[in-house]
């Protein structure tokens, strides 16, 4: 098979790139380890910035978002017992919309799908060849027969776990990382969500974050220890210890019940460097990890996704390679700013373990100064419905 972009992995942003590649008449095919049932049966948060929900509606997949998505003009912060509300739209003009990144990424196959696109799902073996030179080639199995692609580029955007990050040359690839000493422990339950914005709770128990995928489905977190196991949290347990965290008149009316899916999830901080290695690019989770307390995971991945689709547009219509050859430091320009406020929300708003009263009593003033400047609101806004492309 032959064409111009072999993209790798089935994700959202692997499905977005190619969506805006056939937008702008670029060929891809997309190779995904996994079958489409596996796809669509991941489930992960969705506040998307205001930048993916433009990205989205250029694609032409965004009118079921607009349909179903909840739009969230600000969102609030909780110490002390007290909620102080940070107004997204007052400070910075703009919104996030609330919407699963499954669906996300169920619009985008329906709309590859309809575009009768080359996706190739359970595809086994996959390797990458050649992305040094001019001429690089992919080769994957399926159904017990060999395959190869002959392309102009490929893009890995198969996550953290993929082939194409393993396949860069580690001579050349730096990788910086931050594991943290604790983990969310997360419910979906079919509940209304107890507030019309999400509810970033700071306590001495522990983080706590209430958080909604639609009118009547709600998702909650609690921090936990690493060595906490998901079978010791029974939901009487976890729903006494959520209100515990968060403020009195949110827990006298959270509506509590069973939940439909508890995990438990590590948080880190990692990034890859470079992103482009010749003719072969990684994209998402495949070059970067955040934790997700500032939201960041699925947005990350479209700002790649831009830079990317935005130099490959540019090749393909004038010739023009600039784009292509400052991919790289474009798009790590943003991720590390992006990784900043993670960070800095992430030791803002949890308990570490070896954290003194003095680090405690910092947490409280930085979020006091936070809540009560218009500033320190204004910066915190302006990160959260992202920075500029």
């Amino acid at each position: 098979m032959r064409t111009q972009v072999a993209i790798i992995g089935a994700g959202p942003s692997g499905l977005l790139l190619s969506q805006i590649l056939h937008n702008a008449g670029i060929d891809s095919v997309i190779l995904e380890r996994k079958s489409l049932d596996y796809v669509l049966g991941r489930i992960r948060a969705g506040v998307l910035e205001q930048g993916l929900v433009d990205m989205l509606d250029a694609a032409g997949v965004g009118a079921r978002m607009h349909r179903e998505g909840l739009v969230h003009d600000g969102t609030e912060l909780c110490f002390n017992g007290t909620r102080h509300r940070i107004d997204f739209k007052e400070l910075t003009g703009k919104t996030v919309m609330v919407y699963g990144q499954t669906e996300v990424t169920r619009d985008l196959v329906d709309a590859r799908r309809a575009a009768d696109a080359k996706l190739v799902y359970e595809a086994e073996d996959v390797e990458l060849h050649d992305f040094d030179g001019d001429s690089p080639w992919v080769t994957y199995r399926k159904d017990g027969v060999e395959h190869r692609i002959d392309c102009d580029f490929i893009a890995g955007c198969d996550g953290y776990h993929g082939v194409s990050r393993a396949s860069a040359p580690q001579s050349v690839l730096k990788t910086f990382e931050r594991v943290y000493p604790f983990g969310w422990l997360g419910i979906l339950s079919e509940t209304p969500p107890v507030s019309e914005e999400l509810i970033y709770a700071r306590h001495e128990r522990g983080f706590a974050l209430c958080s909604m995928r639609s009118h009547v489905l709600s998702r909650y977190y609690v921090q936990v220890p690493l060595d906490d196991k998901v079978e010791a949290w029974s939901d009487e347990r976890f729903w006494d210890e959520l209100r515990r965290r968060i403020d009195q008149k949110a827990a006298d009316t959270i509506v509590m019940g069973p939940s439909i899916e508890k995990t438990i999830a590590p948080l880190r901080s990692f990034v890859a460097e470079p992103m482009k290695f010749g003719r072969m690019f990684l994209v998402g989770d495949a070059a970067h990890i955040v934790p997700p307390t500032g939201a960041k995971g699925l947005n990350l991945a479209a700002s790649d996704v831009h830079y990317l689709s935005e130099a490959l547009i540019a090749h393909y219509g004038s010739g023009e390679g600039e784009l292509i050859e400052r991919y790289s430091e474009n798009a790590l320009r943003r991720i590390w700013k992006a990784e900043r406020f993670s960070w800095w929300m992430t030791n803002l708003m949890h308990t570490f373990p070896d954290a003194s009263g003095f680090d405690g009593r910092m947490q409280v003033a930085e979020l006091d100064y936070v809540t009560s400047s218009k500033t320190g609101a204004a910066a915190l806004a302006e990160n959260y419905v992202g920075l500029p492309y």
